[in-house]
């Protein structure tokens, strides 16, 4: 189904005019930070092979996608801001936020507990965890001039490694999908594995 949409995508922006591309990749950057199952990061890749292709600026495209990736880090800010406690309590009433794992907030909430500010700043590089670290910067109220500053810097940085290898890879930047896959998967282990190690040494100690 991703995969669907992706080349849905792809097929749609190849006849859109230059400003309209700039337009899609904004919106798609900013929707990939709201609901993580679009496929933002490989469209981004996509981005650079039509810079490669001189259809787009790499630097537009660039400053674009990482303006609305803070955009959209941001409101998902608020959101944790406002109703996070719900969510974190399991409590009813905010319908359009069930599908975020209570159990992982708390995880993520832990780390920043721990690390602060540095897992906003390394937020773009954990896949599958983005839209939770959000939420859990805001429900934890961080301060919200440096956290913009953090994501910024995130989404620049993973952006920008996004277009390069999607311009030099040229017409084979599909295959920057596979190794997305890839990273995501073993991102999301490490992730589990470390959980796993947490809870085994509370257990130990008790």
């Amino acid at each position: 189904m991703i995969e669907q949409f992706t080349q849905e995508m792809v097929q749609f922006i190849e006849v859109l005019p230059p400003l309209s591309i700039y337009l899609v990749f904004f919106v798609v950057a900013y929707i990939e930070n709201v609901v993580p199952p679009i496929p933002g990061d490989v469209l981004v890749a996509f981005g650079g092979y039509l810079a490669a292709e001189s259809v787009i600026g790499l630097v537009p495209v660039l400053l674009l996608t990482t303006i609305a990736s803070v955009i959209g880090f941001m409101t998902m800010y608020w959101i944790g801001y406002k109703w996070g406690g719900v969510v974190e309590r399991k409590q009813k009433g905010v319908r359009f936020l069930r599908f975020i794992p209570v159990e992982y907030l708390h995880k993520v909430r832990s780390w920043m507990e721990k690390w602060g500010l540095g897992v906003v700043l390394a937020n773009r590089f954990l896949a599958g965890t983005r839209s939770v670290i959000s939420l859990a910067a805001g429900l934890g109220n961080t301060p919200i001039s440096k956290t913009i500053l953090c994501s910024g810097v995130s989404s620049i940085l993973w952006n920008g490694i996004l277009l390069a290898f999607g311009w030099i890879v040229h017409e084979n930047w599909r295959l920057i999908g596979e190794y997305l896959s890839v990273y995501g998967k073993i991102i999301l282990t490490g992730i589990g594995v470390y959980i796993i190690i947490r809870i085994g040494i509370y257990y130990y100690k008790r």
